[in-house]
């Protein structure tokens, strides 16, 4: 285990995983960041994408993620996200539905924070769409 990293990953509803891991790579605000055991400790906004949980050598688990905040230090990553889905149960009729109601209140936006509310439902539409596929 000493080479592992604990990993976990929470959202508002529970803690969707805590375990040892090789490494993690997360959708970092300014690009994907891998995480490994030993790495310098840092604070980063996590974009809509998905979470790649790296096991013996490969990718054991992917994970939707709609955006939140990561911490990183030598010995853990934690990610705190706003909604967290596996790969496995993301579909394609729920990421058209999830896009069709972004770009409705995309349309019914006024002020300039709704407007930027509606973007972000937007970009988050869109990842989750990419996942889907």
């Amino acid at each position: 285990m000493a080479d592992k990293v604990l990993f976990d990953l929470v959202s508002p509803t529970k803690l969707l995983v805590s375990r040892q891991v090789d490494m993690v790579v997360v959708p970092g605000e300014e690009g994907d960041f891998g995480a490994m055991r030993a790495h310098a400790p840092m604070i980063s906004a996590v974009r809509p994408g998905i979470i790649d949980i790296h096991d013996e050598g490969k990718v054991t688990e992917r994970i939707f993620v709609a955006g939140g905040f990561s911490e990183v230090t030598p010995d853990r990553v934690t990610v705190l996200a706003e909604e967290a889905y596996p790969l496995a149960e993301i579909t394609r009729d729920m990421a058209e539905k999830r896009m069709a109601d972004a770009k409705a209140a995309e349309e019914k936006a006024v002020s300039a924070f709704d407007q930027a509310a509606a973007r972000s439902l937007v970009a988050i539409a869109e990842a989750l769409q990419a996942a889907a596929h």
